[in-house]
């Protein structure tokens, strides 16, 4: 391979991570809006910003595809190592960890859309609402510390997982306390069950990203056991 062949090569591939760093960044925005709409929406039982939210997700689903595809082919043709190969295969972790949030944050439009006729709805909506600005807090700093190559970042998101876990538990403990109270109240708090624990799986998500961003600058895992707090349901 001659020197000019060399140069074009790795220009070649330089554009290959760019193309792919540009597909997350987008995935990355797409998320953190259904996210905050979902979660909006909720708060506010409005359909309509629901059903914005939902319809968002396709776009998201097309993203993951093209960055799976994209980085299939780069390898193919490349034959990357090292940091390289970790920075592609890096690309495909994280676009389907963005792609589930997408998916996490539907699923909390649609208990939305199902909730959007009910007049009264119970005090843990200002825990729920918390959860939902933790997890978009975490979301925000993990796709910072990607697109900075942040490792200390990255690590202070896989850190702080646990107060989402801890919240998530104080929300369960006030719905299960209004279900108590009144037996009309199982099918609402039932369905804003299923929001919280779906705002502690994009939790979830986002530390999944912090590992993998802490492994591309590395080479490194973290440990297997993530910090947790005091979960009801024996997490």
């Amino acid at each position: 391979m001659t020197e000019q062949t060399s140069e074009h090569t790795v220009r070649a591939f330089d554009r290959d991570l760019e193309s792919l760093g540009r597909k997350i960044a987008e995935m990355g925005g797409i998320g953190e809006k259904m996210l905050a709409d979902g979660i909006d929406a909720l708060i506010r039982l409005d359909a309509d910003l629901a059903r914005a939210t939902i319809a968002m997700d396709k776009r998201l689903d097309m993203l993951q595809r093209d960055v799976e595809e994209t980085a299939v082919l780069v390898i193919a043709r490349r034959q990357p190592v090292g940091l390289d190969l970790r920075e592609i295969v890096a690309a495909m972790r994280i676009s389907g960890d963005l792609e589930r949030v997408g998916d996490l944050a539907k699923n909390i439009a649609k208990r939305a859309v199902a909730l959007a006729e009910e007049q009264r709805l119970p005090r843990a909506m200002i825990g729920l609402r918390h959860m939902g600005e933790l997890a978009a807090m975490q979301l925000k700093d993990v796709l910072d510390a990607y697109s900075q190559r942040d490792v200390e970042r990255a690590d202070s998101v896989w850190l702080r997982d646990k107060e989402i876990d801890a919240l998530e538990d104080s929300v369960f403990r006030d719905l299960l306390t209004f279900m108590m109270e009144d037996p009309r109240n199982i099918t609402i708090c039932t369905q804003l069950l299923f929001c919280s624990k779906n705002v502690e799986r994009v939790g979830d998500h986002a530390t999944n990203i912090a590992e993998t961003v802490h492994y591309i600058l590395t080479g490194e895992q973290l440990p297997m056991d993530r910090p947790k707090g005091d979960m009801a349901g024996g997490k």
